[in-house]
Protein backbone atom coordinates (compact mmCIF):
# COMPACT_ATOMS: atom_id res chain seq x y z
CA UNK A 1 0.00 0.00 0.00
CA UNK A 2 0.80 3.77 -0.93
CA UNK A 3 -0.66 6.66 0.27
CA UNK A 4 -0.20 10.27 -2.19
CA UNK A 5 -0.77 13.54 -1.24
CA UNK A 6 -0.82 16.34 -3.70
CA UNK A 7 0.33 19.76 -3.14
CA UNK A 8 0.83 23.13 -4.80
CA UNK A 9 -2.60 23.70 -6.67
CA UNK A 10 -3.60 26.90 -7.34
CA UNK A 11 -5.40 30.01 -9.33
CA UNK A 12 -2.85 31.35 -12.13
CA UNK A 13 -3.18 33.80 -15.04
CA UNK A 14 -2.19 32.14 -18.87
CA UNK A 15 0.70 31.83 -19.49
CA UNK A 16 1.84 31.57 -15.77
CA UNK A 17 3.67 28.13 -13.59
CA UNK A 18 2.40 26.07 -10.70
CA UNK A 19 4.60 23.06 -9.65
CA UNK A 20 3.02 20.04 -8.18
CA UNK A 21 4.20 17.98 -5.66
CA UNK A 22 2.97 14.46 -4.96
CA UNK A 23 4.37 12.67 -1.57
CA UNK A 24 4.31 9.21 -1.35
CA UNK A 25 3.99 7.65 2.42
CA UNK A 26 3.54 3.80 3.42
CA UNK A 27 5.14 1.07 1.20
CA UNK A 28 7.89 3.28 -0.46
CA UNK A 29 10.54 0.47 -0.30
CA UNK A 30 9.53 -0.85 -3.55
CA UNK A 31 9.66 1.29 -6.82
CA UNK A 32 6.61 2.26 -8.98
CA UNK A 33 5.42 3.49 -12.29
CA UNK A 34 4.07 7.29 -11.09
CA UNK A 35 1.65 9.65 -12.88
CA UNK A 36 -0.18 12.79 -13.42
CA UNK A 37 -3.72 12.94 -14.54
CA UNK A 38 -6.34 15.75 -14.69
CA UNK A 39 -10.10 15.94 -14.68
CA UNK A 40 -12.78 18.38 -15.38
CA UNK A 41 -16.45 17.99 -14.06
CA UNK A 42 -18.44 16.11 -16.54
CA UNK A 43 -15.66 15.01 -18.96
CA UNK A 44 -13.29 11.78 -18.67
CA UNK A 45 -10.37 11.40 -16.56
CA UNK A 46 -6.90 11.93 -19.13
CA UNK A 47 -3.49 11.07 -18.44
CA UNK A 48 -1.04 13.72 -18.56
CA UNK A 49 2.21 12.92 -18.00
CA UNK A 50 4.05 9.82 -16.38
CA UNK A 51 7.28 8.50 -15.29
CA UNK A 52 8.44 4.92 -15.60
CA UNK A 53 10.71 3.12 -12.78
CA UNK A 54 13.62 4.08 -14.77
CA UNK A 55 12.83 7.41 -15.54
CA UNK A 56 11.64 7.54 -18.98
CA UNK A 57 8.86 10.18 -19.27
CA UNK A 58 5.91 10.49 -21.73
CA UNK A 59 3.20 13.18 -21.91
CA UNK A 60 -0.13 14.23 -23.53
CA UNK A 61 0.44 15.61 -27.10
CA UNK A 62 -1.41 19.14 -25.60
CA UNK A 63 1.37 19.49 -22.44
CA UNK A 64 4.65 18.41 -24.65
CA UNK A 65 7.07 21.06 -24.28
CA UNK A 66 4.92 22.96 -21.23
CA UNK A 67 4.91 20.26 -18.63
CA UNK A 68 7.51 18.79 -17.19
CA UNK A 69 7.33 15.47 -14.63
CA UNK A 70 10.19 14.23 -12.59
CA UNK A 71 10.99 12.11 -9.28
CA UNK A 72 12.64 12.73 -6.67
CA UNK A 73 13.34 9.36 -5.36
CA UNK A 74 14.91 9.92 -1.96
CA UNK A 75 12.41 12.15 -0.77
CA UNK A 76 9.79 9.89 -2.20
CA UNK A 77 8.07 13.08 -4.42
CA UNK A 78 6.76 13.27 -7.69
CA UNK A 79 6.66 16.74 -9.57
CA UNK A 80 5.02 18.28 -12.48
CA UNK A 81 6.31 21.78 -13.42
CA UNK A 82 3.57 23.04 -15.82
CA UNK A 83 4.83 26.31 -17.21
CA UNK A 84 2.88 28.50 -20.02
CA UNK A 85 -0.43 27.17 -18.46
CA UNK A 86 -3.82 27.98 -20.56
CA UNK A 87 -7.49 28.14 -19.68
CA UNK A 88 -7.95 24.47 -20.73
CA UNK A 89 -5.61 22.76 -18.21
CA UNK A 90 -7.58 23.98 -16.02
CA UNK A 91 -8.69 20.80 -13.58
CA UNK A 92 -8.53 18.78 -10.53
CA UNK A 93 -5.09 17.14 -10.80
CA UNK A 94 -4.01 13.74 -9.60
CA UNK A 95 -1.15 11.86 -8.40
CA UNK A 96 -1.15 8.07 -9.14
CA UNK A 97 1.53 5.18 -8.71
CA UNK A 98 1.49 1.83 -10.16
CA UNK A 99 3.00 -1.47 -10.24
CA UNK A 100 3.97 -1.99 -13.47
CA UNK A 101 7.29 -1.08 -14.70
CA UNK A 102 5.49 1.83 -17.03
CA UNK A 103 2.34 3.16 -16.75
CA UNK A 104 -0.15 5.31 -18.49
CA UNK A 105 -3.96 4.64 -19.01
CA UNK A 106 -5.54 5.00 -15.81
CA UNK A 107 -6.28 0.68 -15.00
CA UNK A 108 -2.33 0.82 -14.82
CA UNK A 109 -2.59 2.80 -11.45
CA UNK A 110 -3.69 1.34 -8.18
CA UNK A 111 -2.95 3.98 -5.78
CA UNK A 112 -4.55 7.49 -6.07
CA UNK A 113 -4.51 10.80 -4.40
CA UNK A 114 -7.19 12.87 -3.55
CA UNK A 115 -6.18 15.44 -5.88
CA UNK A 116 -5.44 19.27 -6.20
CA UNK A 117 -7.36 21.80 -8.66
CA UNK A 118 -5.89 24.05 -10.61
CA UNK A 119 -7.44 27.27 -12.25
CA UNK A 120 -6.04 28.85 -15.18
CA UNK A 121 -8.09 32.36 -15.94
CA UNK A 122 -7.87 34.51 -19.48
Amino acid sequence: QVQLVESGGGSVQTGGSLRLSCVASGNTKRSYCMGWFRQVPGKEREAVASISRDAITSYRDSVKDRFTISRDNPKNTLYLQMNDLKPEDTAMYYCAAGLNWACWRGDEFGYWGQGTQVAVSS
